[in-house]
């Protein structure tokens, strides 16, 4: 106690990837409500000494004595980290289906439902004997109910399954696992697939240590490694990371020196952004509703769209049908994880 009294605070952990719990002050209307000795004891935790350290040898001690789920992350066999997915409690899952299909009622757009399987599912045979995880593919069917046309990211990223269509140490797909995604949603959407031999990955990283590493302890794993698929020539980016419109860019490598390299795609969280491609193969404008799985897959979509717009319910508040109606939208796809779909509490303004 003495040492961590001596030593200033840390305001963030890069191996966790998270801002550390600082100081509390102390109120009689905090310690009253009993906030104050909460914070004062996850601060305690966050600003023990060598605390990254110690998460790692703690994770590694549990290893040696058998255990195979560390903060809800599975270390599974080929050094692969697999979040767990649990059963939702609130009814969420279906509130937000819901919203989808009042969004389809309200727009005359075009629109169409994918939900992408974590590697919990794609990758099931990978978990420990005896894992649990929630059954995504019961969820499809379930989606599916809903009569809009779905994407079919199982399927596509199923018949790829031996392939390194995640990564291992991250939550997200990969751009080959964005790269079949792609091709998934251009065959719904009646367009010619992309072709593999047609790019030229760029290995962007091989020091990736991803979201699942920042949350297991687990810190031995070889890190992943990173690549950019699409040439940049040709493309526009707009962000509107403020309210207004500023110039962005497909892959910004500054993120490549930071911990969130996955960031590099497209600059990370975001309002709105549009990709325009002035040599587009096909034409016409995309309007993706999407989450961060969406960052590695929009640049693919982008080879055959005008236009890309990528709308995340997190930030940006104007209705969906109308931006679509306004921009001259001519299809819709709300694209998610399924983690993701069920737990977002913000699609509920998909139905403004």
């Amino acid at each position: 106690m003495v040492w961590q009294m001596l030593l200033p605070d840390r305001e963030r952990s890069d191996v966790e990837n998270r801002t550390l719990q600082q100081r509390p002050a102390l109120t009689l209307s905090s310690v009253l409500d009993g906030s104050y000795m909460e914070d004062v004891e996850a601060y305690v935790q966050d600003q023990f000494p060598l605390r990254d350290q110690w998460t790692g040898l703690k994770a590694r001690t549990e290893q040696l004595i058998g255990k195979r789920l560390f903060n809800n992350i599975y270390l599974c066999e080929g050094e692969t980290l697999i979040s767990k997915v649990d059963a939702p409690a609130d009814g969420l899952e279906k509130a937000n289906l819901n919203y989808v299909s009042q969004l389809a009622e309200k727009s005359d757009i075009p629109m169409y439902l994918g939900l992408i399987p974590s590697a919990a599912e794609v990758w099931r045979d990978k978990l420990p004997e005896g894992a649990e995880s929630w059954d995504q593919n019961a969820y499809l069917s379930q989606a599916a109910g809903l009569g809009l046309p779905m994407i079919d990211f199982s399927a596509a990223l199923t018949a790829h399954a031996d392939e390194p269509i995640f990564y291992r140490t991250d939550h997200h797909w990969t751009s080959l696992g964005a790269f079949y995604g792609a091709n998934a949603l251009l065959e719904v959407l009646g367009r010619e697939s992309l072709k593999q031999e047609s790019f030229t990955p760029e290995i962007a990283s091989t020091s990736f240590n991803g979201t699942l590493y920042s949350q297991s302890g687990i810190h031995w794993l070889t890190p992943d490694t990173m690549e950019f698929w699409v040439k940049e020539d040709g493309l526009m980016v707009t962000s509107w990371r403020t309210g207004s419109p500023e110039p962005g860019i497909l892959y910004d490598r500054s993120y490549l020196t930071e911990k969130d390299k996955y960031a590099s795609f497209l600059g990370g969280n975001q309002p709105l952004c549009v990709i325009q491609n002035e040599n587009a193969r096909d034409g016409g404008k995309l309007l993706l509703i999407r989450d961060s799985y969406s960052d590695a897959l929009a640049p693919f979509l982008a080879q055959s769209f005008a236009e890309v717009h990528l709308l995340d319910p997190r930030y940006y508040r104007m209705p969906p049908a109308q931006y679509a109606a306004e921009n001259g939208i001519d299809a819709i796809c709300v694209v998610y994880s399924i983690p993701n779909f069920i737990t977002d509490r913000n699609l509920v303004f998909l139905a403004q």
